[in-house]
């Protein structure tokens, strides 16, 4: 039978879990993060990425044996690392957050849109092309100005607005050169008019805890390129929005970017990499001791399928 834990039993049963951090380097969150499961008693390392060796021709939990650990939270930037342990780690039976199947859709911007689109969740109306003439059709399909974005890629790199047809051929012909398969790859977007801002959404589980205004004068609007963030109002329309997004990727811990219209809201990605610099100053909320309960609820929920599992087998 699987035991229901209430929040204050996963307070107090949190010293019994092993949590590994999956990072690339400690950044401001990930320390607090670290923090807030030691602060619970609990058994808490960061685990770097650029150390680890894995065994992929073992994927036996025995082989896991060297990572003793309940919950991965995964917290990498680097997305290929995060992928491959992802999978390594639940061959071995080892629950993650999030899972690799959430973070592979999340980490790729054409398969996010895929599913955002498949569920029904607003976003702004985007192509893909594989060729320069197609790419320009593309462009021609939406409209100019039109945004081009890599598939993979964060913080607002290598994004940029193209005005006209002149400027769209010598931009794509540009990514040509360059050669490499994910710049073959041509995710063009239309321009949505934005008053400002956009809207980061951090959500936990199935809670919405926290939303930040990301204010700039340029069209991009990311705090790692210098936006400022203030508090936003958690709305029902911003709530439902976001939990159908995280549900239709799969995704348990993530980022949620949003942009106001005249339509509504409109989802732009979802990042299961979830930084939340931005909002540790704006929400009375601590999302740091929140992902840290979270992974506590998994490990506990790991914990009961397994009893589950013996019960039957017996």
């Amino acid at each position: 039978m699987s035991t229901i834990l209430s929040d204050n039993d996963l307070s107090t049963h949190g010293t019994g879990v092993r949590l590994g951090v999956l990072v690339s380097h400690l950044r401001m969150e990930e320390k607090a993060i670290l923090a807030a499961g030691r602060k619970r008693g609990m058994d808490i390392q960061p685990l770097f990425d650029r150390q680890l060796v894995l065994d992929l021709s073992n994927l036996t939990r025995d082989a896991g044996a060297a990572f003793p650990y309940d919950v991965l939270l995964d917290r990498s930037v680097v997305h290929s690392r995060a992928l491959y342990t992802l999978k390594a780690f639940e061959s071995w039976s080892i629950p993650t957050l999030n899972r690799s199947a959430a973070t592979q859709i999340c980490d790729d911007k054409g398969l996010c849109s895929l599913a955002l689109g498949q569920a029904g969740v607003p976003t702004p109306k985007t192509l893909l092309a594989f060729s320069v003439e197609s790419a320009l059709e593309a462009c021609e399909i939406l409209g100019y100005p039109v945004v081009f974005k890599p598939v993979t890629g964060s913080w607002g790199r290598l994004l940029a607005k193209v005005n006209g047809p002149q400027q769209a051929r010598a931009l794509i012909v540009q990514k040509v050169t360059l050669g490499s398969y994910h710049h073959a790859l041509f995710y063009v977007q239309e321009y949505q008019e934005k008053p400002g801002r956009d809207i980061r959404v951090f959500v936990v589980g199935d809670r919405v805890l926290a939303a930040s205004y990301r204010s700039a004068d340029h069209w991009i609007t990311n705090t790692a390129r210098g936006a400022s963030s203030s508090k936003c109002p958690i709305t029902p329309q911003i709530e439902e929005i976001v939990l159908h997004a995280c549900n239709a990727v799969g995704a348990r811990l993530a980022g949620v970017d949003l942009i106001e219209t005249y339509d509504g809201y409109t989802v732009l990605e979802v990042n299961t990499g979830g930084e939340f610099h931005g909002l540790m100053t704006t929400p009375d909320v601590d999302i740091a001791g929140e992902i840290v309960e979270e992974t506590i609820r998994i490990a506990h929920e790991g914990s009961a399928g397994r009893l589950d599992t013996i019960a039957t087998m017996g």
